[in-house]
């Protein structure tokens, strides 16, 4: 009696976890390639922040390697400071900007990718840098990424 108790219960606990599990990859895809930005331009009394995520279906370290990689293809341009594959953070530079990026597994494929930076001096126009970087790390992972507004 007790074993087919705890059976049911074993059974019962299976069901709800793949529930919230299907759940959960519902929520990503619904998610999924959306960018998030961020931004607070640097003034006299404030240095600012620049920052922007995505979801991603992929798994957190071949959005890693991917983000790595295409950096180091960009070495006229970026200039990777350090890479930790245990975080799976990234640290590099355009010469102005100071930027991290990290993968977050969310699930077996499912990864948050964010990156921050300091922000550039009030007035200056142009394609910040965390979105930049987002937007070719989804490129080389052949995943359509919008900005949201």
């Amino acid at each position: 009696m007790r074993i087919r108790r705890g059976a049911v219960l074993v059974l019962l606990g299976m069901l709800v976890a793949a529930n919230a599990q299907a759940q959960w990859v519902m929520v990503a895809r619904a998610v999924s390639g959306r960018i998030q930005h961020m931004e607070q331009p640097r003034s006299a009394n404030n240095d600012g922040y620049d920052v922007a995520s995505v979801i991603l279906e992929a798994q957190a370290d071949k959005v890693y390697e991917t983000a790595l990689q295409a950096l180091k293809t960009h070495a006229d341009k970026v200039t990777v400071s350090s890479s930790d594959a245990t975080k799976m953070m990234i640290k590099f530079t355009d010469g102005q900007q100071n930027a991290s990026l990290q993968a977050t597994s969310l699930g077996p494929k499912v990864t948050q990718l964010m990156i921050a930076s300091n922000a550039v001096e009030n007035g200056q126009s142009g394609t910040s840098i965390v979105v930049q970087g987002v937007m070719k790390v989804c490129k080389e992972m052949n995943v359509t990424c919008t900005v949201e507004q």
